[in-house]
């Protein structure tokens, strides 16, 4: 009994590790996102850490505007990072998880 414990105690520490690294690495995964028209251009990690923003001079002129825009496409990005976090998490996290009857969490 204590070596499976000892066992799952082992697994779970590995998997520690590895959704650390996982979530290391995601830094270095980009998301791209733009306006429907191309005037404003986000790069965000998937760890939801903006890198870039590009945007026409043609957005200086209202500001308003530039706001709605930032808004827009801000959280379309962020909202993308999130499915890439997440996906990656879960399988990592899915991976290490011990083999506990009753406990299907992931079907």
């Amino acid at each position: 009994m204590f070596g499976d414990l000892m066992g799952m105690m082992g697994k779970l520490k590995e998997t520690q590790e590895k959704v650390a690294a996982t979530k290391e690495r995601l830094n270095g995964v980009y998301v791209d996102e733009q306006s429907s028209d191309g005037l404003l251009k986000v790069t965000i990690s998937a760890n939801n850490e903006i890198k870039s923003i590009d945007l026409d001079n043609t957005l200086l002129e209202d500001k308003e505007q530039l706001e709605d825009y930032l808004i827009l496409t801000l959280n379309k990005a962020i909202s993308r990072a999130m499915k890439v976090n997440e996906t990656e998490l879960a399988a990592v996290a899915k991976e290490g998880m011990p083999n506990v009857p009753g406990m299907d969490l992931f079907k």
